[in-house]
C-alpha cells in the first residue's frame, strides 16, 4: 500500500507540466496558479472534514506566511516558465530547490554540509545547466532557454522557502491543516492581481477546466498520499521512486506534446538526479532533498 501511494504521487508530480499547459490553452499563468491553489484548499478541506471532521485555519504564524510567500513564488514563476518552455521544464525546480536549501543550511542555520553534499550541490547545477545548454551556441542558449531556466530558479527558490515553512510548522501543526492554511492564504495573494491580469481565450474548453480541476487535486492530495508512504516504506526507497518524476516528466513531453528530447535533456537529467540521490544515500548530514510537489 505505502509503495502503491509513493507511485501515484510521483506520477501526479509528473503531470504538472502536462496539466499546466492544457489549462494556459484557456487562461493566463497567475489564474492558472489561483485556481491550483483554489482547488487545491477545497479538496485539502473534504479531507480534513472526512478524516477530522473539523478544519483549523491559522493566520498567526510568521512561517504560515513565509509558506505562503513561498509558494506562491513557486507556482507563479513555475507557470510562466512552463507557458514559455517545454512541458518538462518544471522539473529543474528541484534540483534548484535542492541547491538552495543547502546553502541556507550552511549559510542561515549555520549547520554543517560534508563535502559529498557540495558534490552533490554542484552535480544539481551541473545538470540544470546542461538542460537550459541543450547543445545550443551560448547566444543562442541565453535568448531562448536562459530566460526559462530563470524562471524555474525562481520556483525553486520559492518552493524552498515553503519546504523550510512545513519543516518549521509541523512542530506545532499538523500536515492536512499547515497545508490548509498556507494554501489558503495563497489563493487570497494569487486572487488579488486577477483583476489586471487575467487573460481568457474567449471559449470555455472542458480538457482546460479539467485541467485546472486536476492541478488542484494533486495540489491537495499528493501530498496525504505522500505523508501516508513515508509511515510505510524506508526514506530511500521514498527518494528513489519520487526521483523518477523528472524521467516522466520527459515522457509525458514527448507523447502529449512532442516536445523535443535531446541527448543533452537525458544527460542533464541524469546529472541533476545524481546529486539529488547522493544528498540522500545512507549517512545523510545536511539537508534532504525535498520531494513533495
Amino acid at each position: 500500500m505505502g509503495v502503491l501511494l509513493l507511485v501515484l504521487s510521483m506520477l501526479m508530480w509528473s503531470l504538472v507540466g502536462t496539466f499546466v499547459k492544457i489549462s494556459l490553452t484557456m487562461v493566463d499563468a497567475t489564474t492558472v496558479t489561483f485556481f491550483r491553489f483554489f482547488f487545491g484548499v477545497v479538496f485539502i478541506a473534504l479531507l480534513l472534514l472526512i478524516k477530522d471532521r473539523k478544519i483549523q485555519l491559522r493566520g498567526n504564524l510568521t512561517w504560515i506566511w513565509f509558506g505562503a510567500a513561498g509558494k506562491t513564488a513557486n507556482y507563479i514563476f513555475e507557470n510562466i516558465g512552463l507557458h514559455y518552455g517545454y512541458s518538462y521544464g518544471n522539473m529543474l525546480v528541484t534540483p534548484i530547490q535542492t541547491v538552495f536549501l543547502l546553502f541556507m543550511t550552511v549559510f542561515y542555520f549555520k549547520e554543517k554540509v560534508t563535502p559529498a553534499n557540495w558534490v552533490a550541490a554542484a552535480l544539481c547545477i551541473g545538470g540544470v545547466l546542461i538542460v537550459s545548454w541543450n547543445g545550443l551556441p551560448l547566444q543562442l542558449m541565453f535568448e531562448n532557454s536562459g530566460f526559462t531556466t530563470l524562471l524555474f530558479a525562481g520556483a525553486g527558490i520559492g518552493a524552498g522557502f515553503h519546504f523550510l515553512s512545513q519543516k518549521v510548522l509541523l512542530r506545532s501543526m499538523d500536515a492536512g491543516n499547515m497545508n490548509f492554511s498556507v494554501f489558503f492564504w495563497a489563493s487570497l495573494i494569487t486572487l488579488m492581481p486577477l483583476p489586471w491580469t487575467f487573460e481568457w481565450s474567449g471559449t470555455v474548453e472542458a480538457d482546460a477546466l479539467l485541467a485546472l480541476v486536476v492541478l488542484g487535486f494533486i495540489t491537495g492530495v499528493s501530498f496525504y498520499f505522500f505523508s501516508i508512504a513515508l509511515a510505510k516504506v524506508s526514506f530511500l526507497v521514498a527518494v528513489l521512486v519520487g526521483n523518477a518524476a523528472p524521467l516522466f516528466m520527459i515522457l509525458w513531453g514527448r507523447l502529449f506534446f512532442n516536445d523535443p528530447v535531446t541527448l543533452y535533456i537525458m544527460v542533464g537529467t541524469a546529472v541533476f538526479l545524481a546529486g539529488i540521490l547522493l544528498l540522500n544515500l545512507p549517512v545523510r548530514t545536511g539537508v534532504k532533498a525535498p520531494l513533495e510537489e
